[in-house]
């Protein structure tokens, strides 16, 4: 939601290099969701995205994090992106795996990495791997044409290839690298740099290209961002500030009813009916012309739009 607050909230005809990174994002995030319950259903657990407890209350921090920062539902701006960027920081080599109050993304994973490695190392690995393949998402399911690759998981090996594609496209290979291994969804003759190094091509204005690393920052071609290109949307937004019956609230509850559609489907595709996720994709075309009418339409207060 976060990403998807800053995107929609650009305005048409603006910022189109800024909207082609932050929909890419996006869509490689929906990939990692389908891995991570991927790895959640080979071990024989049950995901649940289906539940008012699974959606944060913004702001909001980091689930199992340390809480070092809280992330907003705001329209895109130099502070939104900066949030984006600590999202996605690389963690150090050195970085340990922390499954509570971790720092960066990348010590969760990895201490999930490491907790499937010691139960296999203790139990078995077919004991650890005992969930029902049927309801894994593959790629004969799932016509994804994103950057990266939808990996279903059996074992140790293919558990630790979603968990390397999850963490590479956020961080870049082997954190060491800008590239996440993957084409450019967009521009297919490219090669794609990790989330991270999107959010900060947006925050300088200037891609990356091949020779550059962390160190030297994107010597590529430079494009326009229009910081002021934005709709003026209330951040953090809640129904409930607005009139049962009002028009602003017609809008609020009807863009959520459809974002609760979209989070069941989810939730059935990723519970034993994977062939449902083609529907989502719909159903988020929805959300979208949903979002565009709250961001267009005033708040009240002369200033704001809804979000």
């Amino acid at each position: 939601p976060p990403y998807l607050t800053a995107l929609y909230s650009l305005k048409p005809g603006h910022n189109l290099e800024v909207a082609a990174r932050l929909m890419s994002v996006f869509v490689e995030e929906m990939l990692h969701l389908a891995l991570a319950a991927n790895v959640l259903n080979a071990v024989g657990g049950e995901p649940v995205v289906d539940s008012p407890a699974f959606i944060p209350r913004y702001p909001a921090s980091l689930p199992h994090s340390a809480g070092a920062f809280h992330i907003p539902l705001a329209g895109f701006s130099r502070h939104t992106l900066e949030t984006f960027m600590r999202i996605e920081y690389p963690e150090g080599e050195d970085a340990a795996p922390e499954e509570e109050h971790y720092h960066t993304i990348g010590q969760f994973y990895r201490a999930i990495e490491d907790g499937l490695e010691q139960l296999c190392a203790s139990l078995g690995e077919d004991t650890v791997f005992c969930g029902d393949p049927a309801r894994q998402v593959t790629p004969a399911l799932l016509d994804y044409t994103g950057g990266g690759r939808v990996i279903p998981v059996t074992d140790l090996a293919s558990a630790r290839a979603a968990i390397d594609e999850i963490e590479e496209q956020g961080e870049g290979l082997k954190h060491a690298s800008i590239w996440d291994g993957d084409r450019d969804m967009f521009h297919p003759e490219r090669e794609e740099v990790a989330h991270y190094f999107r959010f900060q091509e947006i925050a300088l204005g200037r891609a990356y290209q091949r020779g550059d690393t962390p160190q030297s920052g994107p010597t590529g071609p430079a494009f326009d961002v229009e910081w002021d290109a934005v709709y003026p949307i209330i951040r953090n937004a809640r129904a409930g500030n607005f009139a049962e019956g009002s028009p602003a609230r017609l809008l609020i509850d009807d863009f959520n009813q459809q974002y609760s559609d979209l989070l069941r489907i989810m939730h059935r595709s990723f519970n034993g009916r994977p062939q449902d996720l083609l529907s989502s994709f719909p159903a988020m075309g929805g959300i979208a012309h949903a979002a565009r009418a709250l961001m267009e339409t005033p708040a009240g207060d002369g200033i704001q739009t809804l979000a």
